[in-house]
């Protein structure tokens, strides 16, 4: 038929023109509606209907083929709509599944060949949830080994930005992100490093009105804070909630790392520094200063602590505190129990 060979042309050179594929559709439609609009009003011996077919019942089957297929594409693309809802719903989240993907696989294989951690240590450390406060001096190794070794959810709260005299020993800051909140800066580098994490930053200080509500969220609690009042608050936190934490302090040459838990019959914090100490006697970094690689040696064995609590595999320094001197290069590790005096664990006695 002579018009459809017409419409056919228009079809074609109006996509060479540049025309879209939706304009061309509604052009062809509103014609042949106009044809079949023509056919029903004018008479049968009218030139215009002799000239396009002499009925309107070809042009009424070309409509509703065309509904027919334009309503088989419709409902088509509806059902790969819901399709693609629902694999990406159920599509595992990073850091939640307890499954590995060939990529990671290959990455943690020098984990999983160890007898002490294998598959089942690896599948532990991707499906726990760790929480470290602060983002600084002992945080930034802390966050970087646990993202490397593939901590499924690690969460990071700090209130403060990264200063310029950060970056002699916080390595997980650069000096173009000076004045960023050091959580967005932790968590820029750790997504870089490791993709199949989730890593959920905080930039606020932890404060009393939220710290049982965000320590009940994560398994293990790593303290890598700088002040006695935040360290006393974590501590009766996850003593109250029976959190293990994994705790370190840093002052100018020495460093100190341990595992409270007085759950599973450790001491806590407070069982060993029952008050803050007088002003003076534990100056800060700040005041004090502190060696650049200290901060890498300490937070780094936080790290492998709070690992193997997550792991179950391989023993923590539970009732232990391990003391490194950098200065002289020595270690010692001391023996530490719980205080018959220390309120916080004579309150949570009779709840364990």
């Amino acid at each position: 038929m002579f018009a459809v060979v017409v419409l056919c042309l228009f079809w074609m050179v109006a996509g060479l023109l540049g025309a879209s594929r939706e304009k061309r559709l509604v052009t062809i439609l509103t014609a042949v509606v106009t044809i079949v609009a023509l056919h029903l009003i004018l008479p049968e011996t009218h030139g215009f209907r002799l000239a396009t077919g002499g009925s309107a019942a070809p042009w009424l089957l070309l409509l509703g083929g065309a509904g027919l297929v334009a309503l088989y594409r419709v409902g088509l693309g509806r059902m790969r709509k819901l399709a693609g809802a629902k694999a990406q719903a159920a599509a595992p989240k990073a850091g939640s599944s307890n499954t590995f993907s060939d990529i990671e696989l290959e990455r943690y294989a020098r984990h999983i060949v160890l007898r002490e951690i294998g598959g089942v240590g690896q599948k532990r450390l991707k499906m726990a949830r760790i929480l470290v406060i602060g983002a600084g001096g002992l945080g930034a190794p802390v966050l970087q080994y646990l993202a490397a070794a593939g901590v499924g959810t690690i969460g990071v709260i700090d209130d403060d930005t990264v200063e310029n005299s950060n970056l002699q020993r916080q390595v997980i800051h650069t000096e173009d992100r000076i004045g960023m909140p050091k959580v967005h800066s932790a968590s820029q580098v750790l997504l870089a490093q490791n993709p199949h994490i989730t890593v959920l930053p905080y930039h606020r200080r932890f404060a009393a009105d939220i710290a049982e509500k965000l320590v009940s969220d994560f398994d293990i609690v790593i303290d890598g804070c700088d002040n006695f009042e935040t360290r006393y608050l974590v501590n009766e936190t996850c003593a109250r909630l029976g959190k293990p934490l994994v705790s370190g302090a840093l002052s100018q040459w020495e460093g100190q790392v341990t595992v409270f838990d007085p759950k599973n019959g450790t001491p806590c914090y407070q069982c060993i520094f029952p008050q803050e100490p007088a002003s003076g006697l534990a100056p800060s970094c700040a005041e004090a200063g502190v060696f650049a690689s200290l901060p890498g040696v300490i937070g780094s064995m936080m790290a492998g602590e709070a690992m193997k609590l997550a792991m179950k595999t391989t023993p923590p320094l539970l009732g232990e505190m391990f003391i490194y001197d950098a200065l002289y290069g020595e270690t010692r590790k001391i023996k530490i129990k719980a205080s018959q005096t220390c309120p916080i664990c004579n309150d949570l006695t009779s709840s364990f």
